[in-house]
C-alpha cells in the first residue's frame, strides 16, 4: 500500500515547502481537493518544486469545467512534473452543481464517463496529431487547429481517476478509468462487498484486470499519544462522519452494514443545525468501522491490517489540527509498508 498526504495550507506561498517536505519524508503522493480553493494552482507550484512524489487532484469537480479546459490544464501539469500528475475528477452532488456552480446536473455517471473518453480523444489528437472527432451525447469536439494544439509531451498517458460511491460510478471507474477515489466515508466491508464487485464488472467490460485500476482513499484517523488526546480528536471524527452520513448520496455505505435507517434522522438534524446531536448518533461500532485509532507509529500497521489488498493507496484524514513530527511520519510510512525501499530510506 502507498501512503499519501494532502495539501494542508492553500496559501500559494507555502506550497513549495509543503510539497518538498512531503517528498523528503517519503510520501508517495500529494493530493489537493476542491473545497475552498482551486485544486490545480497548488500543483503547478508543487510540480516544479519536487522530482519524485506523485501529484493529483482528489478531486476536481468535473461538470463546471469543459473537458477541453481540463485537458489543457492536465497536459501542462503532466509536462511540468515529468509524468507524475494524476487527474482526479468527481461529479459532486446535484445541489452544488446547480446552486453553487450554476451548471446543469444530468445523468452524472454517463456524463463523467464521457468526459474521460473525451479527454483521451483530445490528448491523442495533441500527441499523435490524429483528427479530433469526438461525438458524444453530452460533448462534441471536432475542431483543433495547429494554433491551439499543444506540442507532444514525454508522458502523454495521463492517469484519470474518478470519485465513486454508487455501483454505476464504480463500474464506470473499472471500465474506462485508471483509478477510483473511494470516499473517506467507507469501511472495509463496503470496499469488499460493494465497491470491488462493481469495479470488477467494469473491468470485465473493458477486458482489463484488477491491476489496471488503483483504489485510492483517505482514512479517518483518531491520533493521539494518550487516551485523553485521542478522546478529544475522536469527537471531531464523529462529527465529520455524521456530516457525511447525513447525505443521501452515501446511503450505499451505510446500507452495507444495515445502518441506512440512520440517514433520515441525521439529515433532519443537519437541517436543524444540530451538529452535536448528529455526532451523538454515531455509535462506537460505527466509529470503529469508519476510523482507525492509535498513536502515529501504530497507524501504519493498522492500515495494512485493515485494508490488505482492498486499497492500493490511502492518506490519513484528520478533521482536527495536527502536525505529525518527521520521525513519526517516517514510522507511519514504514509501518504501512508503503514501498519505502523505492525512496532509498
Amino acid at each position: 500500500m502507498k501512503l499519501d498526504t494532502a495539501i494542508s495550507d492553500y496559501n500559494l506561498h507555502s506550497i513549495a515547502q509543503q510539497a518538498q517536505r512531503a517528498e523528503a519524508l517519503g510520501y508517495d503522493g500529494l493530493w489537493t481537493s476542491e473545497t475552498q480553493h482551486d485544486p490545480f494552482l497548488p500543483l503547478a507550484i508543487a510540480a516544479t518544486a519536487t522530482s519524485r512524489i506523485q501529484l493529483g487532484t482528489a478531486i476536481a469537480v468535473a461538470f463546471p469545467r469543459s473537458p477541453m479546459l481540463l485537458a489543457y490544464t492536465a497536459w501542462d501539469l503532466q509536462k511540468a512534473c515529468a509524468g507524475r500528475f494524476i487527474l482526479g475528477l468527481g461529479s459532486q452532488v446535484k445541489a452544488h452543481n446547480q446552486r453553487r456552480f450554476s451548471v446543469p446536473f444530468e445523468s452524472p455517471a454517463p456524463k463523467l464517463r464521457e468526459i474521460v473518453l473525451a479527454l483521451r480523444a483530445i490528448w491523442d489528437c495533441w500527441q499523435n496529431n490524429t483528427k479530433l472527432n469526438f461525438q458524444g451525447e453530452f460533448y462534441k469536439f471536432d475542431l483543433m487547429t495547429p494554433f491551439f494544439q499543444p506540442e507532444p509531451i514525454e508522458h502523454p498517458r495521463i492517469p484519470v481517476y474518478i470519485a465513486a460511491v454508487n455501483q454505476l460510478m464504480c463500474k464506470i471507474a473499472g471500465e474506462v478509468c485508471d483509478g477510483i477515489h473511494v470516499h473517506p466515508l467507507h469501511t472495509a466491508k463496503y470496499l469488499r462487498e460493494y465497491v470491488h464487485p462493481a469495479v470488477a464488472e467494469g473491468l470485465a467490460l473493458s477486458g482489463r484486470t484488477r491491476g489496471a485500476v488503483e483504489f485510492v482513499t483517505s482514512t479517518f484517523a483518531i491520533l493521539g499519544e494518550s487516551e485523553a488526546e485521542r478522546s478529544r480528536n475522536e469527537a471531531a471524527v464523529r462529527q465529520q462522519i455524521a456530516f457525511y452520513a447525513s447525505t443521501r448520496t452515501y446511503e450505499p455505505v451505510l446500507a452495507t452494514h444495515g445502518w441506512e435507517g440512520l440517514l433520515p434522522e441525521l439529515h433532519a438534524q443537519s437541517l436543524r443545525g444540530d451538529w452535536a446531536g448528529m455526532a451523538s448518533l454515531i455509535t462506537d461500532e460505527m466509529l470503529d468501522a469508519f476510523a482507525l485509532s492509535g498513536n502515529v507509529a501504530s497507524l501504519g500497521h493498522k492500515l495494512r491490517e485493515r485494508y490488505g489488498d482492498l486499497l492500493d493507496r490511502t492518506a490519513l484524514y484528520t478533521p482536527y489540527p495536527v502536525v505529525i513530527p518527521e520521525d513519526d511520519a517516517r514510522a507511519l510510512i514504514a509501518g504501512a509498508d508503503c514501498g519505502h525501499e523505492r525512496r532509498g530510506s
